[in-house]
């Protein structure tokens, strides 16, 4: 842990997950059953996640932010026969409905109740030999109910199989990485590419939450060779004064991964200048349907883009079922391997076409080098005047004004035009939310965009909401305005 607050080593890690997984022995689960994990950030994620991973297991981590009728669903949904909770979500969970804490024990590991949990378990054993267990993730829920996300379970445990993953391969882990995670580890990439670099005998250091100093802080620290981002997290990083920024020790720093949100080109171009042609960038989701990446260098050479697949093959189809030709604008498919939405086949089939490529809900295409471009979510995309406007354009023109900490953009109804562009903006600190300000975004906007992308109007919000793994909620943002809330703080009309 970044701030000191616990560490373990691979002796340490083996013979604890083998006394967890004990436990969950000695629970009666078997093969295939499932834990759930609501923590904050500790070393008792890996401990727990390698436990279940020996014991056959899958293990579906829920997000520390979800309010108690999401993480019912979540631990309905996923099956879970025991939650494993830190100790200050005791009052939401011990409000959960009798029937659910009847058939999912909940079990709390913080302040040393993890080593209560497995005090009986003194000594490593020889576990069973089952298929090793997996995680099962949930979407984050940002465009309606999360979605869950359950694969067959893997090969035995410590056979060193599946050495080769485009990830391993493309960015040189090994056992001299030294990888930071800045964010929450119950998102999907956070916890599987830890665990992909400590699989391969390297080193992770985790923030317990992210913040712009104590990420910089940490490389220079614990000589980090390897990270992972978010574009806001680039975003808080730049906002930093230069001379702070310049009192780091950067240099072990070789490789910067970022992905889960889209990055506005000149954002990424100053990343660039200060940190050296060092950010890579991948295009994927917890559906493992397929992956996309692209180096510095050909991103230089593409700027925009997320790269070529390195895992299955692209298509782009538009609203007809036809594959688009080069340059074409439509929906992106994978012809990759197969997921399923558990438990809504509806969803599963909805996302797939007839040939049996999968979607994961973006729209884009491929240039003549087969490099792709996204331009949005087609849940996002709003329709004025019979005109497709991608918020995630407008978003990231936003976002490069100097006084910008993060927007959200989104369609609200509109009488004549159908629908109208809304954006809401989270302004850096010290910045007034005021007409000024409102007006100077307008005209930033318009200096970059045609007039029909440009917001109809804007209001200003103290904090938008967006998840820690980069992904802004905007579903539960819009719907605020369609309630008829008051949450706006200021509006100009465009």
């Amino acid at each position: 842990m970044a701030d000191g607050s616990g560490a373990r080593t691979f002796a340490e890690l083996d013979m604890r997950s083998n006394r967890i997984a004990q436990f969950f022995l000695s629970l009666d689960l078997r093969p295939g059953d499932g834990i759930a994990m609501l923590l904050d950030n500790s070393t008792a994620y890996f401990e727990l996640a390698w436990a279940a991973r020996r014991a056959g297991l899958y293990y579906t981590p829920i997000s520390t932010h979800l309010k108690q009728s999401e993480i019912e669903y979540v631990v309905r949904d996923c099956g879970a026969k025991i939650l494993l909770a830190d100790e200050r979500f005791a009052p939401v969970l011990e409000a959960l409905p009798a029937d659910l804490r009847a058939r999912c024990a909940t079990v709390f590991v913080g302040a040393g109740g993890l080593d209560d949990l497995i005090s009986t378990f003194r000594e490593a054993v020889a576990l069973p030999v089952v298929p090793m267990g997996k995680d099962f993730f949930y979407s984050s829920g940002t465009t309606g109910q999360p979605k869950g996300i359950k694969q067959g379970l893997g090969e035995p445990p410590m056979t060193g199989a599946d050495k080769a993953e485009w990830n391993v391969r493309l960015f040189g882990f090994g056992a001299d990485t030294v990888y930071l995670s800045p964010a929450p580890l119950y998102h999907a990439a956070s916890l599987r590419f830890s665990m992909k670099v400590i699989d391969g005998g390297g080193s992770v250091v985790v923030l317990p939450k992210f913040e712009a100093l104590g990420a910089l802080r940490a490389i220079e620290t614990h000589r980090v060779t390897h990270s992972q981002w978010v574009p806001t997290m680039f975003v808080r990083m730049l906002a930093l004064p230069a001379e702070e920024r310049a009192v780091f020790d950067l240099a072990s720093h070789r490789v910067a991964v970022h992905a889960a949100a889209p990055c506005p080109v000149e954002l990424k171009e100053q990343m660039m200048a200060w940190w050296g042609p060092i950010i890579w960038e991948y295009y994927a989701g917890s559906e493992r349907n397929g992956v996309c990446c692209i180096s510095p260098q050909d991103w230089l050479a593409h700027k925009g883009s997320v790269g070529r697949a390195v895992l299955g093959k692209i298509h782009i189809v538009d609203d007809t079922g036809r594959e688009c030709f080069a340059n074409e604008t439509g929906q992106v498919y994978f012809d990759g391997p197969k997921f399923e939405y558990h438990g809504d086949p509806g969803k599963t089939e909805k996302a797939r076409t007839a040939q049996g490529w999968s979607t994961l809900g973006d729209i884009g295409h491929l240039d003549a080098d087969g490099f792709l471009y996204l331009t949005d979510r087609k849940a996002h995309m709003i329709i004025s005047g019979g005109v497709n406007i991608y918020p995630a354009e407008i978003e990231n023109a936003l976002v490069l004004h100097p006084a910008v900490a993060d927007a959200a953009v989104f369609g609200l109804p509109n009488p004549d035009y159908g629908e109208e562009v809304k954006a809401v903006v989270q302004l850096q600190r010290g910045r007034r939310q005021d007409s000024a300000m409102a007006g100077e975004l307008l005209a930033f906007c318009r200096s970059r965009l045609s007039n029909v992308k440009c917001p109809r109007s804007i209001d200003f919000v103290d904090e938008l909401p967006r998840l820690d793994n980069g992904k802004l909620y905007k579903t539960a943002l819009k719907q605020r305005y369609l309630d008829g809330g008051d949450a706006r703080s200021h509006v100009i009309k465009g």
